[in-house]
């Protein structure tokens, strides 16, 4: 009889081994649906996307908000395409073109945005400081336990010129279009001016069950704060109107500097 009496306790423990797997993968992929998409369009070089990437945006990883966050860089910013050859112009120069396709082949080497954002990161505190761009990711990835090969295969096949160009094309179809950098769009919504406050507005577009404690914990204010002077690269100063390129330019676009 005891045997009897403990046969559905048995089945019980059963089902629950077999159901909670399948309940827990439901789950997963519910929250992995809910996640906020928060993208990052900028420019090696420019100062303040330097500092937003490396003392705002690295509070995605500081705290719990990655848990619901899909982060995107797109290095690209407010470079300009010229001409039947697709030469591009950087708002900072020839070292800033490099960088970018830099950026652009560590984001295809390594996908997963928690690694390829700290060599990001490292990059744009070390190269603006720096007038040598090269030494300074390689640095980086000497610091950080990275492999150079990857880049370097990327970058030397023309497969990093590629994704730069798909950049283009994605920053160039923004809407709105993009007036500065660091733009920042919280599902493809442009935050403009408030870009600062990415926090909040991350924090209200989660519509999951539970918010992360840096939603909780957060003060941030979810409108533009006026700002005389506001932290960014302007798109509309970067060349003069109807510029020539030079030929040193020309000749020498997304090479890297002797």
């Amino acid at each position: 009889m005891a045997a009897c009496h403990s046969l559905p306790f048995v089945l019980s423990i059963l089902l629950l081994i077999f159901i909670s797997p399948s309940l827990s993968f439901s789950e997963d992929a519910a929250a992995k649906s809910q996640k906020v998409k928060l993208s990052l369009y900028y420019e090696s070089l420019c100062p303040y996307c330097a500092n937003f990437i490396g003392n705002q945006l690295v509070k995605v990883f500081n705290t719990d908000l990655s848990t619901i966050v899909n982060l995107r860089l797109v290095p690209y910013g407010n470079a300009q395409i010229r001409g039947p050859d697709k030469t591009i112009i950087c708002q900072h120069g020839q070292n800033e073109c490099y960088l970018n396709t830099i950026h652009a082949c560590a984001i295809n080497a390594w996908p997963d945005v928690r690694i390829h954002f700290k060599l990001i990161q490292c990059i744009e505190g070390q190269a603006s400081a720096s007038e040598q761009p090269e030494a300074a990711w390689r640095k980086c990835c000497n610091d950080l336990g990275f492999s150079q090969q990857p880049i370097d295969n990327c970058y030397q096949s023309g497969e990093g010129t590629k994704l730069t160009l798909k950049y283009a094309e994605e920053t160039d179809s923004l809407k709105p279009p993009h007036r500065f950098v660091p733009w920042v769009t919280v599902n493809d919504q442009a935050l403009e001016e408030a870009f600062q406050n990415f926090i909040a507005y991350v924090c209200k577009a989660y519509k999951g069950k539970f918010l992360p404690n840096a939603c909780k914990s957060s003060q941030q204010e979810s409108t533009p704060r006026e700002a005389s002077i506001l932290p960014v690269c302007y798109k509309s100063s970067m060349f003069e109107a109807e510029r020539v390129p030079t030929s040193a330019e020309t000749s020498m676009k997304m090479e890297p500097p002797a």
